[in-house]
């Protein structure tokens, strides 16, 4: 089996979508059932992953000259698609992949990966802008692939009923995280609390982009129904890129800075992050909506107990495992960390369920469901 992987998504840091890309990436070079990988990045294509160790602009990426200019990024937009069909003329016999929903035209053999639909289903957790283009694009792609690959089965179900997609076209392939994270002992993670000033085990975490649909009011909200001693003892400390739509956040941030309860410390690189993880007392997650909510996982595979939201895929991920409520029940998200600050029998049951539902995801797991998807083409 021949295929063409898509690796734009894998560019300098490595996070979200190029994380699973190249994670997938890695097994399927192993597998046996692949008999030749090739790569294509904007319009270059070759056996050899791309570089992405250094931050630079993606081959195929708009310029910066370019962004700057409204009527040639349309121009460009329009001629790019048949670029892409020539690039790709010589592997007509390979199956191609995207691993982030968008597939070029003309393609005979073609699978793709829809991580969620949100732009449709929730506009308003994204830019204007980024919703107008990102649902033309999803919409053509859909109707080119031949089959979808979703990371959840709450995605796979909002397809079938936003789109009445045929459920038997989709194949659910669940992500996993990194061999990075697991529990660590005291003096490993000593080095990064000194440097960031917290303590292992006297803090709440919470990481992800800083946007509307991570649901970061309620949880500041909750938080400051904590008693003032509890938030002391344990400030919440929040990682993650400043996202669209988050100017209140951030004064929260300030504000709750200065009263010695909440940290903010922006992105955290990933050599960095697991150990952040891993030296949490609690992870907390109150998002509105995952298409699949990897950040829970990790937190469980580090040995830190769960709070998170019912919301979307996060039942599917946390499983019996955490403390689950509706993301808008402020009552119920502050019990539950303070429960899981707390109360010591119920947290060291979690982390026993967490490190063994964690168990239960893997990137070898998901590689072979997807060559199971494309055998299927």
């Amino acid at each position: 089996m021949k295929i063409v992987f898509a690796t734009n998504a894998i560019k300098y840091p490595v996070t979200g979508i190029g994380r699973y890309a190249l994670e997938l990436i890695n097994q399927l070079q192993q597998a046996p059932e692949i008999t030749q990988l090739c790569y294509f990045r904007g319009l270059h294509i070759g056996d050899r992953l791309p570089e992405y160790h250094i931050q630079s602009s993606a081959s195929g990426a708009l310029p910066g000259w370019l962004k700057r200019h409204a009527l040639l990024i349309e121009a460009f937009r329009a001629i790019y698609p048949r670029l892409q069909k020539r690039a790709l003329r010589p592997q007509k016999d390979f199956l191609y992949h995207s691993p982030n929903y968008y597939l070029p035209a003309g393609l005979s053999r073609a699978i793709t990966t829809f991580h969620d639909i949100s732009v449709f289903t929730n506009p308003e957790f994204h830019p204007s802008g980024r919703v107008r283009y990102l649902a033309q694009e999803m919409e053509a792609s859909l109707m080119r692939a031949n089959r979808i690959i979703t990371v959840s089965e709450f995605s796979k179900l909002e397809l079938v009923r936003y789109f009445n997609y045929p459920a038997a076209k989709i194949d659910v392939t669940c992500l996993a995280c990194s061999d990075a994270f697991y529990p660590r002992a005291a003096p490993a993670v000593a080095p990064l609390m000194q440097r960031l000033g917290l303590s292992a085990q006297g803090y709440s975490l919470f990481t992800g982009t800083i946007e509307p649909r991570k649901n970061l009011t309620m949880l500041l909200n909750a938080y400051e129904q904590l008693s003032q001693a509890l938030r002391q003892r344990y400030p919440l400390v929040l990682s993650g890129y400043k996202g669209w739509g988050s100017g209140a956040e951030h004064q929260r941030f300030e504000r709750g800075s200065r009263e010695g309860w909440v940290k903010y410390l922006g992105y955290v690189g990933q050599e960095e992050l697991p150990i952040l993880f891993s030296a949490a007392r609690l992870f907390v997650f109150p998002s509105l909506y995952e298409g699949f909510g990897l950040p829970v996982l990790e937190a469980m595979a580090s040995g830190v107990s769960v709070v998170c939201s019912n919301a979307a895929s996060l039942p599917e991920v946390a499983g019996d495992a955490a403390f689950i409520c509706e993301p808008q029940d402020i009552d119920a998200l502050s019990a539950g960390i303070a429960r899981g600050l707390q109360d010591e029998a119920w947290r060291t049951q979690a982390r026993v369920a967490g490190l063994a539902n964690a168990q239960n995801f893997s990137w070898q797991r998901c590689a072979q469901d997807t060559i199971k998807a494309y055998l299927k083409v």
